[in-house]
Order: structure tokens, then C-alpha cells, then sequence
């Protein structure tokens, strides 16, 4: 079995055996003309670190890159990347100049990247990215707040561990209204293959819910969407789950709407993600439980957490 990742300039080639990549290097170099370097160690401003029983992604010198481009190397460093106390409107603090605006959207567009192996800052940054349009100097505040964390954390590893287990877990949370300005809300996800974390996501829903029960339901819709498309991803590479992929909410509500399709003219206006995720759950490829709030991983992915 052969996954093959094409970038630019470059491959990424992984193999179930030592031959049979060099096989498929072998008919690659048929056709074009190759450099092997060897195992892989650092990519596209990743760092890669085997071990025994899996592999360690960091970015440690691209966060101290960009601290120095920050001018915050010498920081104070903090334990958390965002108050608790609630979110920044867009309308707080002093708009920033032309220069200062821009050195905004540079410096919260490289950390976009970070999250690559970082799901600690996704909510963090995400929060950021929604005043890129129009940065006060609260926003700015914020961003040296992430970065000073930054500088604090930047050796943390996310580790991929090797496991025979295909089975696919989501945790799905949304924190309903929390916009101060829009009063949309923020649904995040966490899905884990076998007990390594693989894919995540915080981000500001469309449409303002009337609800947390809608709130949470369209963020469970976000979360099975994620978790089909690696389904299929799975499937393809020959390794397709063979149980259903389970999805934690901590909504009650939520867990019911997504097997017993009742009080039709009660989710009406959210009829699309409704029938999309019980014809999941229908097919038995999902199942959505309800998962206490102290246990409630996506918890990071929609507010900002003590430490």
C-alpha cells in the first residue's frame, strides 16, 4: 500500500514495506528525474521526529521565526492564548493605521499556519482571523497575547501514534451566540483515528441559531461532514473503518435530533443538516452520543480555557 502527498517541488512518499517504496521511487525515477533525501525530517516548516511507536510533528523554528519577525523573541511568556472572560467585538479599542493593520494580517496569517500541528491556538487564532477586515488595538493585544504563548510553548509536539485501530471518534461542541457583534456562534470539532488527534477545527457558524440544540446541531453537522470525507479518505487507501464512526455532543437535544426525526416544524430552518446527518446515522456509518461536558474535548476548539 502506497500514499503518495504532491506539492510544488516536492514528494512525500510512505510505504507498508521498505521494497516496496523502493519500487515505486524506482518507476517514479523511470519517468523523472529524482533526488532521494532520504527519511523525512523536516517539510514545508514542519519538523518530523520518529520514535517506536509513532511520529512527532513540531514547528518549534518556524514559531521562533516568527517571533523574531514579531520583534517578540525576548517576551514574557503566559499560560493561556485568550481571556476566559469573553470574546473582543469588532467595534473595541483604537482602529490601527495603515502600517500597523498590515503588519496585523501579515503576522495573524503566518500563525494561521501554526495550527498545522497546534490545535491548542486554533480558537485563539480563529478569533484573530475574524478582525483582519478592520484590527483595533485590542485585536492587536490579542495577537502579542497569542504570541507570547507562543513563546512559552513553542518545543509542544503533536504526536501520531501508531495504532492498528481505523475506528474514527469526533468530538463536536458549539458555544451558541457568542459573537458579541453577530450573535452567531463558534462550532469546533475534534476527530481522533484510533487515539491520535488528525483533524480539528473552530470557526464562526453562518447563520445565527435560535438555539444552542441548533447551535450544537449544525456543529455536529460540520463534524460528520469531516468525518464522511475521511470515511472515504480511509476507504481509498485500503484501510476503510469497520465500525461506525462515533460523534460525542453535549447536548442532549442534539443526540436525539440525529436519530429521531420529531418535531419536524420545530427544526425546520435547519432541515438540510438534520436529514444530513440521520441519513448517516441511517446508513450506520455515524452515531451521535451524548458525552458529558467535563469530558468534552471540542471544549478548546469554541472558548478560551484556564490552564
Amino acid at each position: 500500500m502506497v500514499y503518495l502527498l504532491l506539492y510544488v517541488d516536492d514528494i512525500v512518499i510512505t510505504a507498508s514495506s521498505s521494497e516496496q517504496l523502493r519500487s515505486v521511487i524506482s518507476s517514479i525515477n523511470a519517468e523523472f528525474k529524482l533526488k532521494d533525501m532520504g527519511a523525512l525530517h523536516y517539510f514545508l516548516g514542519i519538523q518530523v521526529q520518529r520514535s517506536s511507536d509513532g511520529f512527532f510533528l513540531n514547528q518549534h523554528q518556524y514559531a521562533l521565526d516568527l517571533l523574531e519577525r514579531a520583534g517578540m523573541q525576548e517576551c514574557r511568556p503566559c499560560s493561556i492564548p485568550i481571556d476566559t472572560n469573553g470574546k473582543i467585538s469588532g467595534n473595541s479599542g483604537t482602529k490601527l493605521d495603515a502600517a500597523a493593520s498590515s503588519s496585523y494580517r501579515s503576522i495573524v496569517g503566518a500563525l494561521q499556519y501554526l495550527t498545522m500541528t497546534r490545535p491548542d491556538l486554533q480558537y485563539s487564532i480563529q478569533q484573530a482571523c475574524l478582525h483582519m477586515h478592520e484590527p483595533t488595538t485590542n485585536h492587536e493585544a490579542l495577537v502579542k497575547r497569542i504570541l507570547r504563548y507562543v513563546r512559552g510553548t513553542a518545543n509542544l509536539d503533536l504526536h501520531l501514534r501508531i495504532s492498528n485501530i481505523t475506528n474514527i471518534v469526533a468530538y463536536s461542541d458549539a458555544d451558541w451566540a457568542g459573537c458579541p457583534d453577530t450573535r452567531r456562534s463558534t462550532s469546533g470539532f475534534c476527530v481522533f483515528l484510533g487515539d491520535a488527534l488528525i483533524s480539528w477545527s473552530s470557526k464562526r457558524q453562518t447563520t445565527v441559531s435560535r438555539s444552542s440544540a441548533e447551535a450544537e446541531y449544525r456543529g455536529v453537522a460540520n463534524a460528520v461532514a469531516e468525518c464522511t470525507w475521511l470515511r472515504q479518505l480511509l476507504d481509498e487507501l485500503g484501510c476503510a473503518p469497520e465500525q461506525a464512526t462515533v460523534v460525542f455532543c453535549d447536548n442532549v437535544s442534539a443526540c436525539y435530533m440525529s436519530s429521531h426525526p420529531a418535531h419536524h416544524r420545530r427544526t425546520k430552518h435547519i432541515e438540510l443538516d438534520v436529514h444530513f446527518v440521520q441519513e448517516k446515522v441511517a446508513l450506520g456509518q455515524c452515531r451521535v452520543l451524548h458525552v458529558p461536558t467535563t469530558q468534552q474535548s471540542a471544549d478548546v476548539m469554541t472558548k478560551g480555557l484556564p490552564t
